[in-house]
């Protein structure tokens, strides 16, 4: 897994795809790139994600590789650990 420093861009992937978890307390595996009504992932953090190998983008969504879940589910615990 990438342990790269993510830009602010990708990070606003993953602490969305962290706001779902802890709403549904469900795992997040796919993340929605182009609603189709405005609202956008940033470019470039999908594709700093993408080559992180952190995210499979497919069309208006992507799915996070396994190190993609790792990262987000550190997120997550980081977050619980800040509250």
């Amino acid at each position: 897994m990438s342990q790269t420093n993510l830009s602010d861009g990708a990070l606003s992937i993953l602490v969305f795809a962290a706001y779902h978890s802890l709403v549904s307390g469900e795992t997040v595996t796919r993340v929605v790139l182009d609603d189709g009504k405005g609202h956008k992932a940033d470019a470039e953090g999908v594709r700093e994600m993408e080559e992180a190998g952190l995210l499979d983008p497919e069309g208006e969504r992507g799915t996070l590789t396994e190190a993609g879940r790792d990262r987000l589910e550190k997120l997550i615990g980081t977050l619980r650990s800040a509250a």
